[in-house]
């Protein structure tokens, strides 16, 4: 984090995951005086700006301004109105652009910007906003060894970062980790739902559903181990445990998971035009 804390970061866009990045810069050290916003609702920058005590403006040219690093964080249909109306400004061709729009792709964004803009497209998902987010990264030919380091330091501020090779498996990226937490909410409702069919309360239920998957994730990572060794730990001959792997196994648990990730690879590449 030692080269953005002496950076100026602005946010095109002050939305849920403009917030959740500003945040996890503040709390791994860069200062408050270095981050700038802009949204058009003002209500969202009064609370932006008290939450996080940055400078919050209706106008995306005041946030760019002074800016070494301009992080796009409006939605994917808006991108090319709001760099449309920022590419003309002086020194815009001289920040590090870092684009968190899902579905635009790095050629798109390279139009709306001034010629040679130094690009780096990022796909992260919303558990950033509690600081466990997952996100990929991938530059344009611009983008140098250093833009690509700052790019990740930033969203290592709020969980883990993954450097792709190519811009293409950034769909793939979407339809695992940028999807993802929604293929957990439906498991975590049904472990929930589930245990209140077989007599618990509901609170019980959810705390209990909550913690395990929690714990099942924090078991994982902690300890390095495949999923395959940590499920036969937990797995006795004859036990509960496989009787329950039965029924997930012909219930089609694991060719459903991989349908949904390759459905939603397939709908980004048709969203960002990739075919």
């Amino acid at each position: 984090m030692t080269d953005l804390r002496s950076r100026r970061v602005g946010f095109v866009g002050g939305g849920a995951m403009a917030e959740a990045l500003c945040g996890g810069l503040i709390a791994a050290g860069v200062p408050a005086t270095q981050l700038r916003a802009a949204d058009p609702d003002a209500a969202r920058r009064k609370l932006v700006a008290e939450r996080l005590g940055i400078e919050v403006f209706a106008d995306n040219r005041e946030a760019l301004a002074g800016s070494d690093v301009v992080v796009v964080a409006v939605k994917p249909s808006v991108v090319a109105k709001a760099l449309s109306a920022l590419r003309e400004l002086p020194g815009a061709d001289a920040p590090l652009w870092i684009s968190i729009a899902a579905g635009v792709r790095l050629s798109t964004l390279a139009e709306s910007l001034p010629r040679g803009a130094r690009i780096v497209r990022a796909m992260p998902n919303t558990p950033a906003q509690v600081g466990c987010g997952a996100t990929a990264i991938c530059g344009n030919e611009r983008a140098s060894r250093e833009d690509l380091a700052l790019a990740r330091a930033l969203f290592e501020s709020v969980g883990v970062c993954w450097p792709a090779p190519d811009e293409s498996l950034l769909d793939a990226v979407t339809g695992l980790s940028g999807s993802g937490p929604a293929y957990v909410f439906v498991f975590l409702e049904a472990l929930a739902d589930a245990g209140v069919r077989v007599g618990l309360p509901r609170d019980a239920a959810s705390l209990l559903a909550r913690q395990t998957v929690l714990g099942a994730a924090r078991l994982a990572e902690e300890t390095g181990r495949h999923p395959a060794e940590l499920k036969d730990q937990v797995t006795s001959p004859g036990g509960t445990t496989i009787a329950g792997l039965e029924r997930l196994e012909a219930g089609g648990l694991r060719a459903a998971l991989y349908d949904a990730v390759a459905a939603a690879t397939r709908r980004s590449r048709e969203l960002s035009g990739g075919g």
